[in-house]
């Protein structure tokens, strides 16, 4: 053979390696985490990130803070990264070492889980020799799956662990600091310049000086909100604004601005800022006021505070500009709003409260991987409950969730007996209604859900005639009329009633299982006897009234108590009284709109641009969701309040349709409702993976939808139904479905990319 041909025939076996090489997809698991911390090996310095790594930084004498595990047994996980269809893992070995040398060599000499046979990919808990406090150990996994291929190791993660070491505990990362400059500085006079950050956060500011005298005073003017060029010195409500005086030194100097606490949100109730971080203030704009040299931006430097936060964990974008405002700043409130580490009610009085955790947690696990800052307030409320009726009960919702997104029973097995308490059922009457106001709020009742008050039913919050509300504006319960008998408040104890039964289910307590059950059944039959006024289709505010308010409506349709019969009656009553409820509500009206598959009015209500709407908090000019749809419905309202940010859920949740069937989303639906939407794209991080869904829409002619399921999970999908005629094919194959209602619905589609379309 010439030498040539040689050449051409070994090139030619030497690429067809190659090529079968490349074909063969590697699924090493990535995204490793332990007890649900994507980064257990994140470290930081006085809150700044440090590229030290995590076992050389605890022999060193620096202010680190470190992300610590507390719990004797860990729990890890990790994500499959194949994107090949219907993967499936059927086993694993996990390693955990004291040293990386001893983990390069494929050996854990702290526990080598051995293959084990499980689909599991979180959730997994630690089975080796005992961890010693503050030590720091290394991990890595391999798998296999359904056709017994081996994937590669991971890559190492390490965990430092706590000094002290409990059974059960939530552990969580410090908070953060970056510093960022202004987008923007204009000098507005001789001697003052305005910077713009383009966003408002949490932080303070460090800036450049010179003096050539070391006689100047500086004032620094610190705000959220700007007026004619200028930082509005008195923006009203709690919008915030600061002032502060700097005497420069003689020649260049750094000037690190320290605020001032507030007496109201550093006090004893208050989530307080931790000493490596130092006391904030929300600020957008910083004035420079008498300073006679050239400002330049990198001479003003914003130390911001947020609880760590991938901006990169999700993604929203459609035809429609105002719902991508609206998803952008939604999204942008829940890093933002972070800065305590615990989901607080903004910043005047920086308090958790229920309603705000609620609607914090189901958004922050809709644009970031994190797990961790949700338990813990919830955990945290656990023993600080607030007075509302109804929010003592949103303690069982958030629990509920938070085992629906992470399939980790630990928090409701360790606070079972308090979410017991708090679905008050205690005070139930023999119809199964529950009342603050007949005698059954004793001390028991109060000290079984922590709470050392008086019990008060809230419907939606503010009131009228309080916190200087003119009586035209009336509050925002929609003139809820107030009886012992509240139907909002019954609403909130049916649905903490069947999601009680549920989380008995779970852990096998079957008596209280089939106890909850029962009374929540009681209570929906007596409910829609008694509440409900079949006259006028509608459900009344409560038992010695007949007046009906949207807040009487639509919480019991979002919570399940409607009958099938009723729906479209109360639906037509909650469509006429529109937005007549505050930004919390909101959140349970669109959910039980879109529930109901009304997304044209779903649609309407998230793009809608009137005085009551998401994006008038854009038009008003903040970059953070507001605690009221403005001023004059709230006059001591904030700029910086995290429950104005439900669209950062219900996009994902509603109108996308991404939510899970089971814990930890071994199971989804994917249900979108685009109503005349054309076209939007969504990445929607999950504890197993991310799931992408993207469609372009032609209403009542077709329908592309293209969806990314991450592996070890199952998809139902939901596609429009036009007609009988209709075509529906997945990757180009006609599909068999059902038809349920309004969609066609194939279910257990496996993980992997996967295209469908409907043609009329």
């Amino acid at each position: 053979m010439k030498i040539k041909q040689k050449l051409f025939f070994l090139t030619t076996i030497v690429l067809f390696i190659c090529l079968q090489v490349g074909s063969q997809e590697s699924f090493a698991p990535s995204g490793l985490s332990v007890n649900m911390l994507s980064n257990p090996d994140a470290l930081f310095l006085n809150g700044y990130k440090v590229s030290t790594p995590l076992h050389e930084a605890v022999t060193q004498k620096e202010n680190f803070q470190f992300t610590e595990i507390s719990t004797h047994k860990p729990f890890f996980g990790w994500v499959i990264s194949s994107k090949k269809q219907n993967t499936r893992q059927t086993a694993y070995r996990l390693l955990v070492a004291s040293d990386q040398t001893i983990l390069r060599n494929d050996s854990g000499n702290f526990w080598d889980s051995g293959k084990v046979n499980s689909s599991y990919s979180s959730n997994i808990f630690y089975n080796g020799n005992q961890l010693e406090p503050g030590k720091v150990y290394f991990w890595k996994v391999r798998l296999w799956d359904h056709n017994d291929r081996e994937s590669e190791f991971s890559g190492f993660s390490s965990f430092k662990m706590s000094d002290t070491l409990t059974d059960y505990a939530t552990d969580r990362y410090p908070i953060q600091k970056l510093d960022e400059h202004p987008a923007t500085i204009n000098q507005t006079a001789v001697h003052n310049y305005i910077a713009d950050f383009g966003k408002a956060s949490f932080g303070r500011i460090r800036i450049n000086l010179f003096s050539d005298s070391g006689t100047d005073t500086v004032t620094v003017h610190l705000g959220e909100a700007q007026k004619k060029g200028r930082v509005d010195r008195a923006p009203g409500g709690t919008i915030r604004y600061s002032q502060y005086k700097i005497k420069p030194d003689k020649g260049w100097n750094t000037y690190l601005v320290t605020i001032r606490p507030d007496k109201r949100n550093s006090g004893t109730q208050a989530v307080l800022m931790p000493e490596y971080i130092g006391e904030v203030t929300p600020f957008r704009y910083c004035e420079i006021e008498n300073y006679r040299f050239p400002l330049e931006i990198k001479d003003l430097i914003r130390e911001s505070a947020f609880y760590p936060f991938s901006d990169s964990d999700s993604y929203f974008h459609c035809s429609d500009t105002v719902l991508n405002s609206v998803w952008d700043i939604s999204k942008y409130s829940i890093k933002a709003t972070s800065f305590t580490g615990v989901y607080i009610d903004g910043d005047r009085e920086r308090i958790p409260y229920e309603a705000d955790a609620l609607i914090n947690q189901l958004s922050h696990y809709c644009v970031a991987r994190d797990y961790s800052m949700a338990r813990y307030t919830h955990e945290y409320l656990i023993h600080r409950p607030t007075w509302p009726t109804e929010w003592i009960m949103q303690s069982v919702l958030i629990a509920w969730e938070d085992y629906m997104y992470t399939g980790n029973k630990r928090s409701l097995e360790q606070y079972y007996d308090d979410l017991k308490a708090k679905t008050l059922a205690a005070l139930s009457d023999e119809k199964g209604f529950i009342s603050t106001r007949t005698g059954k709020v004793t001390p028991e009742v109060l000290a079984s859900i922590h709470f050392k008050g008086q019990l008060r039913d809230i419907v939606d919050w503010p009131h009228t005639g309080i916190l200087g509300l003119e009586k035209e504006e009336g509050g925002e319960t929609d003139g809820f009329v107030f009886t012992d008998v509240n139907t909002v408040v019954n609403a909130y104890h049916y649905r903490a009633l069947t999601l009680m039964a549920r989380i008995a289910e779970t852990l096998g307590k079957e008596a209280d299982q089939k106890n909850f059950s029962q009374r929540a059944a009681r209570l929906k039959k007596s409910f829609n006897q008694i509440l409900f006024d079949s006259s006028r289709g509608v459900y009344i505010d409560g038992i010695g009234t007949e007046h009906a308010s949207l807040h009487a409506n639509m919480f019991p349709l979002a919570f399940g108590l409607v009958e099938e019969k009723n729906e479209k009656s109360v639906l037509e009553f909650i469509r006429s009284r529109k937005m007549a409820c505050s930004v919390y509500g909101a959140q349970f009206l669109v959910d039980a709109i879109y529930d109901k598959h009304d997304a044209v009015y779903g649609l309407e209500l998230l793009t809608s641009t009137s005085e009551r709407s998401w994006y008038n908090m854009i038009r008003v000019g903040s970059t953070i969701t507001l605690e009221a749809w403005d001023n004059r419905y709230k006059p001591n309202q904030d700029w910086n309040h995290p429950w104005g940010a439900a669209p950062a859920n219900l996009i994902p949740r509603k109108l996308m349709g991404i939510e899970p069937l089971e814990p930890g989303f071994r199971k989804l639906r994917i249900k979108p409702q685009p109503s005349t939407l054309e076209h939007a794209e969504i990445k929607h991080p999950t504890i197993l993976g991310d799931v992408i869904v993207s469609f372009n829409n032609k209403p009542n002619e077709s329908f592309l939808l293209e969806v990314t399921i991450p592996a070890n999970s199952n998809a139902d999908i939901y596609l429009p139904f036009f007609s009988k005629k209709q075509k529906i094919e997945q990757d180009n194959q006609p599909v068999s479905y059902q038809r349920k209602g309004d969609f066609s619905v194939i279910e257990n589609v496996g993980s992997g990319k996967w295209v469908f379309t409907v043609e009329r």
